[in-house]
């Protein structure tokens, strides 16, 4: 064979060898320190599902979702997960930010009680003291729930604690109820030794779409394909976390040996059923119009949201898979 006939082959072969091991890099702000609800981005990191799609992904512990927006919406990271509220009212004063997945579509937010005297319904409030932490948007949700079921706020003691006494307080009977999450409160009551009782916002007509994966509108502009690649990888890891909850859990702890498995493992499975609402389509990331709609309308009654903007403002399903 003629020398360069050789050379033009052999500068294809490295050619194609650099397109194949090209991967993006990329990173993943998280809402909070490693949990349950962040297993499934360890699981397909792990397993490869990232790396399959070109990226190169490190994963962030984030500070709230708050400051993962406005991470996120200053460039210092490619994604974030965050919930819905943070970016719909960030996005509504200017930041450049927008849903690309609409992961839980069902919002955790719950009023969580002890068995013993629990908490059932939004009419068994009425009398009652409930532990809130300043500012937490749980207290003003509330407000919708009581809305929607005729119940009088007014009758409720809300009591402001610090974060970390919520789950003290009702322990020790000094309230009789927490505002807090299924995911979350719920979980340090039970291996506090209590009986914990949720009665979730969302039963009760007032669900507001819980966490999503948003990025920038740069990088939405730029590269719409890396999106795109990053949603199909994010939708097989949640996927396959779903098959094999406690496998993921396992990836995870790879990277925070100290994890508390149970815990990690109880926190993923609400998390699992939270994924859709009765208006999802049962598609990983893809979000409804009601449900978005109600979230909105929800923000701007006891949020402050001061937008009429649509939906497809702050979210959008181009990037879910089929």
């Amino acid at each position: 064979m003629k020398p360069a006939r050789l050379l033009a082959l052999a500068l294809v072969a490295l050619l194609v060898g650099t397109t194949a091991h090209a991967q993006d890099k990329v990173s993943l702000r998280l809402n909070w320190y490693l949990g349950g609800l962040h297993v499934p981005f360890y699981y397909g990191k792990d397993r490869g599902f990232y790396a399959a799609e070109g990226i190169d992904l490190t994963i962030n512990e984030g500070r709230g979702s708050a400051n993962t927006v406005q991470v996120v919406a200053a460039g210092s990271d490619t994604f974030g997960l965050a919930d819905s509220s943070s970016v719909i009212l960030t996005a509504a004063k200017g930041a450049d930010v927008k849903s690309v997945m609409s992961l839980l579509n069902t919002t955790g937010f719950s009023v969580v009680s002890l068995a013993e005297a629990p908490i059932r319904t939004p009419k068994d409030l009425e009398g009652k003291k409930v532990a809130v932490s300043p500012g937490d948007p749980l207290g003003q949700l509330l407000q919708a729930v009581c809305k929607a079921n005729s119940v009088d706020c007014g009758k409720i003691g809300m009591v402001q604690v610090d974060p970390a006494a919520k789950v003290v307080t009702v322990l020790e009977k000094k309230t009789d109820a927490l505002l807090g999450g299924a995911d979350d409160q719920f979980f340090l009551i039970k291996y506090k030794g209590g009986n914990p009782v949720a009665m979730r916002y969302a039963d009760f007509g007032a669900n507001i779409v819980g966490m999503t994966i948003m990025t920038s509108g740069d990088t939405l502009k730029k590269n719409p394909d890396l999106v795109k690649r990053f949603v199909r990888a994010t939708a097989k890891s949640w996927a396959e976390a779903k098959k094999n909850p406690g496998a993921a859990v396992d990836a995870a702890m790879k990277a925070k040996p100290d994890l508390n498995r149970q815990s990690t493992l109880d926190q993923l499975m609400v998390d699992i059923d939270l994924l859709d609402s009765k208006n999802s389509k049962g598609r990983i990331g893809w979000g409804a119009q009601a449900d978005w709609d109600q979230t909105l309308a929800i923000l701007r009654n006891y949020r402050d949201l001061q937008t009429d903007k649509p939906w497809t403002t702050f979210h959008t399903n181009e990037f879910v898979p089929q």
